[in-house]
Parts: C-alpha cells; sequence; structure tokens
C-alpha cells in the first residue's frame, strides 16, 4: 500500500493538510499573495503576515468563501504549492482525501474534487468524505454506529450543525456565521463605543484572547486610528464589551441548533440527549460560546480537544483504517 496519501480541509481561513508520508498534519492560512496580477508573492501563513499592510500592487486574498472555493485558479496554485512543500518539490502519484460540507451545492461539492485534479499534484484517486463525518471521526465518535450525534463546527465564515448516524448524515445546515463576524462585531463595537477604527488582525486577537483576560480581570490593550484626529492611538478595551457584541451571533447558532434538534427523528433525539453536543472548529474557542450553547439547549457541549484540525484528524483515520474507508466516496458519478 502507498505512503502517498493525503487528506485535505480546506477552509476559508486555514488549510490542513494531513500526509501519511510522515504522519503530520500542514496547518497554514488559506491565503495567496499576488504581485501585479501574475507574479505569486507569497502564501499561507507568511501571506497572512502581509494582510492589511501590503502595498496596492500586492492582492492578498483567501480563495474559499464561505467554505465553498470562489477563486479555482489561486486554490489550485495554494494545493500544488503546499504539496510540493510536503513531498519536497518531488511529487509523485498519489491519492486524495477531501473533506467538502454537506449543505452545499453538487456543483461546489464537484468544484472540490475538480480542484484536485486539475491542480497538477498528480492525483491517482480522489476521493470525497463529507465534512461532518470526518469531523466526528477526528472527535473519537465512532461514526459508523447507529447512535445519533449532533457536531456542530464553528468555522471562519460559517457553521455547519449535523446530525450524524450510520456513517452518513440525516440532517445537515449551513449557516453563515463564524469567526469573521464575530471579528467584524469587535470592530464595530470598537468603533462606536471608541471612535476607533481597528484592522482584522487586531479584533481576532482580542476575540482568541477573550478568556484569558477575563481570567486576569484585564481589558484587551488595541491600537488603531482614532476617527476624530486620524492618528493612531492605543485604547484598553473592557472585556464586557467585547461579550456583549458576541451575543447576537451566539444566539443565531444556538437557534439554528435548536431548529436542526426539532426536525431530528426521536430515536436520534434520544442518543443526542445521552451524548450531548460536540463542539469543533476553529471558531468554537470563543470564550462563553459552549457555556451559552449548554444554557441555550440543556444539552452537555463535548469541545473538540483539537478544534482546528479535527475534520483532518477524521480524514487521517480514514486513510488509516480500513474500516472507515466506506464514509469516502468518488464523485465521478455524483454519487456514492
Amino acid at each position: 500500500m502507498s505512503n502517498n496519501e493525503f487528506g485535505i480541509d480546506l477552509g476559508t481561513n486555514n488549510i490542513k493538510i494531513y500526509s501519511k508520508n510522515d504522519d503530520k498534519i500542514l496547518l497554514e492560512k488559506n491565503m495567496i499573495a499576488i504581485a501585479n496580477k501574475r507574479e505569486i508573492f507569497a502564501y499561507g501563513d507568511s501571506a497572512f503576515e502581509m494582510y492589511e499592510k501590503a502595498p496596492s500592487n500586492i492582492n492578498i486574498s483567501y480563495p474559499l468563501s464561505n467554505g465553498v472555493i470562489a477563486d479555482i485558479k489561486n486554490m489550485e496554485l495554494l494545493v500544488r504549492y503546499f504539496i510540493g512543500d510536503i513531498q519536497k518539490g518531488n511529487t509523485k502519484p498519489s491519492d486524495f482525501y477531501i473533506a467538502v460540507p454537506t449543505d452545499v451545492t453538487e456543483v461546489e461539492k464537484r468544484a472540490f474534487y475538480d480542484l484536485i485534479k486539475d491542480s497538477n499534484v498528480k492525483a491517482r484517486k480522489i476521493m470525497v468524505v463529507e465534512k461532518a463525518v470526518a469531523d466526528g471521526l477526528g472527535m473519537d465518535i465512532d461514526v459508523k454506529n447507529s447512535q445519533g450525534v449532533i457536531v456542530v463546527n464553528v468555522g471562519f465564515e460559517t457553521t455547519e450543525i449535523s446530525i450524524l448516524s450510520l456513517g452518513g448524515i440525516v440532517l445537515s445546515r449551513l449557516i453563515k456565521v463564524g469567526g469573521a463576524k464575530f471579528d467584524d462585531a469587535i470592530k464595530n463595537a470598537i468603533r462606536k463605543e471608541f471612535s476607533l477604527i481597528v484592522g482584522g488582525k487586531t479584533a481576532e486577537n482580542v476575540k482568541n484572547s477573550l478568556a484569558e483576560l477575563e481570567e486576569e480581570q484585564k481589558g484587551a490593550v488595541v491600537y488603531g486610528r482614532d476617527i476624530v484626529t486620524g492618528l493612531p492611538v492605543e485604547r484598553v478595551i473592557p472585556t464586557d464589551l467585547v461579550v456583549d457584541c458576541l451575543q447576537e451571533h451566539f444566539h443565531a447558532i444556538i437557534d439554528n441548533v435548536k431548529v436542526i434538534l426539532e426536525r431530528t427523528p426521536p430515536e436520534l433525539a434520544a442518543d443526542i440527549f445521552r451524548n450531548g453536543i460536540y463542539l469543533t472548529g476553529g471558531a468554537s474557542q470563543v470564550s462563553h460560546l459552549a457555556q451559552q450553547l449548554h444554557e441555550g439547549t440543556g444539552l452537555k457541549v463535548n469541545v473538540s480537544e483539537n478544534p482546528l484540525t479535527s475534520v483532518a484528524i477524521g480524514l487521517s483515520k480514514i486513510i488509516k483504517d480500513d474500516k472507515y474507508k466506506s464514509v469516502a466516496y468518488s464523485i465521478e458519478g455524483m454519487s456514492k
């Protein structure tokens, strides 16, 4: 059996690639910097370093939008470069397992398959895995048994809520609420309260350090541009303001979880009551989200130990364990 097998989870914000050869997961920003409209200037984490700082001739973008491929050409380049980095420039024929969201159109699913096929990475075989199923495996759930499980994956631009049973997805819902919306809410609150314009990276740092700041009972120190004077300033933002501005988006996620639970068959609902909610995804770590999800639904919330890479860990299990191979399918004919 060849060791040239890869599991790819394309997130809007981060790309995760599992390589069977070295049994590691590459985690980089899903970003590309193009100079003068044609040359690749940087990609991955180094492109993110330049984000919001680059001159006008360097265009930095995310090739994915709301969980689906928006810029196929740049996404192909990124996949080719990352796979080339992992294989140290010596691209060998390989098998690919790619995670796709469930609640997207067949055309959007097909785009993930075509992406690998057209990326010049010598793909021998391309298999598709539903993202929520890989998520479940990545959180040590035996997705092939008849137990009902609800997985809530809070990503950068979307949250995917799925009910799993018998290796498949019973119900799924994709909503356009995620880490980016949390960042925007923080930026807007700081602008309104302090007449201060801050960048997306600053808002993201505030969001990520919220739990730590609350524990230390400190405010968040931010730097930005004063709207009135136009000059750069430093401000201390109280954590209460940050928590309050996130409530609307937390409630949107909780309301949609309730909608899915209301549509769940009663036998599966009984399993879900026993097992609780499985919470994962990069933006799921935001302070108070798990606690409010528990209070809003009355169910216990199991928080993933590896929220950023749980899908890639699930793909690694499918690659390594024949027992789970059946949850992956070929998309040639667009049917399982």
